[in-house]
């Protein structure tokens, strides 16, 4: 589902009309409006990632990019943790959600840059990318009690995770929702915690995954692993892992959409005669058959040497545009050739030597 669609704004939408599209469509379809009503529950929740995605510049630079898998961010935490709005819904509608599982909470979501090499985009690759997460605490089996104990509710909050204060103002009752003081909003009381986590559930080590590259990959795109970031405290869900792929400048090749450019190198008289001209692609050797009087700046198109179309079949092509090298390293004979077939064409070059000492002095004189 498009996220502007969820929210009914238009692409080119202001911050200030998501952001009220957003406010409209969750007084509609808040829970404690529509109690037992599971379809307004579902598209509450959309319409919260919507809005948590659209709302943030960068992500939703990538999410207009990249669509919802490039949109990275904690699009399965809480969505109103960052711009308080959990409040504000709970002022309007005098109650909040709540957690289902105290002190269950979704891990960060992490990303990494992988690079690649013009070679490995070509074949596709498997590739291993190592990452500092949270992981489950083994000792207390993400609990965060000591083994032995256990993890009891809060007393004050009952487990929510949020305490709720009423107040009297002019306009009647007044409710406001915070974080409980004494469970800093875990919903959850340990009273001895694990040692080897100090009650979080989870400790951080290196992990290292293998991801499976596509052939044709692009520069700037991203994979997303599933439950590869980190896990949350005391048995919440993992986060997503990004993967952001950078590809590595090759000294030969030249990337165009699905299409590979190189020059063609070829000796003057190559190009004056004709010639079979070999050339390494990605894939091996070809053989260009270039024709007489050629020009630099001809191309040459060898069809399916280029990169794998991601989202299709087939390659793009490999365009080779030629380059004449003019000789400089000439010996006596070779010299002497030239100067031959230059006379024979009615062709002026300059005297012998007259690049040494005299040809220089003429040319700062003028004559």
């Amino acid at each position: 589902m498009d996220f502007y669609d969820l929210l009914g704004v238009d692409r080119s939408a202001s911050q200030d009309d998501i952001k009220k599209a957003y406010r409209k469509l969750a007084r509609e379809l808040h829970p404690d409006a529509n109690p037992g009503d599971a379809e307004a529950e579902a598209r509450f929740k959309q319409v919260a990632e919507a809005y948590e995605v659209l709302s943030d510049p960068e992500k939703r630079a990538r999410y207009d990019r990249f669509g919802s898998s490039g949109a990275s961010g904690s699009g399965m935490g809480d969505p109103f943790a960052a711009s308080g709005l959990g409040d504000l819904f709970d002022a309007f509608f005098n109650a909040g959600a709540g957690r289902s599982e105290p002190g269950s909470r979704r891990g960060v979501d992490l990303e990494v840059v992988v690079s690649l090499t013009l070679e490995e985009v070509v074949g596709g690759v498997a590739k291993d990318v190592t990452v500092r997460t949270a992981i489950a605490c083994d000792t207390c089996e993400a609990t965060g009690a000591a083994p032995g104990s256990e993890v009891t509710r809060c007393g004050q909050c009952g487990g929510s995770g949020q305490v709720r204060q009423v107040r009297q103002s002019i306009l009647g009752q007044m409710v406001s929702t915070g974080t409980c003081p004494r469970c800093n909003g875990d919903g959850v009381e340990i009273a001895t915690p694990c040692p080897d986590c100090s009650g979080e559930g989870r400790r951080v080590e290196e992990q290292t995954y293998n991801v499976d590259i596509p052939a044709g990959v692009h520069e700037g795109s991203t994979l997303r692993l599933s439950g590869r970031g980190a896990v949350g405290p005391r048995g919440g869900g993992a986060g997503d892992l990004y993967v952001n792929v950078q590809v590595l400048d090759h000294p030969v090749f030249v990337r165009d959409s699905d299409d590979l450019h190189a020059d063609l190198h070829i000796a003057a008289t190559q190009a004056a005669l004709g010639s079979h001209v070999p050339f390494s692609t990605i894939d091996g050797d070809v053989s260009i058959d270039v024709g007489s009087g050629a020009k630099t700046g001809k191309r040459f198109r060898v069809r399916d040497r280029g990169v794998p179309r991601l989202r299709g079949r087939g390659r793009g092509d490999l365009v080779l545009t030629v380059v004449v090298d003019t000789p400089g390293d000439l010996d006596s004979e070779q010299e002497e050739l030239l100067r031959r077939l230059a006379e024979l064409r009615g062709e002026t070059v300059k005297e012998p030597g007259e690049e040494g000492f005299l040809g220089r002095v003429k040319s700062r004189f003028g004559s």
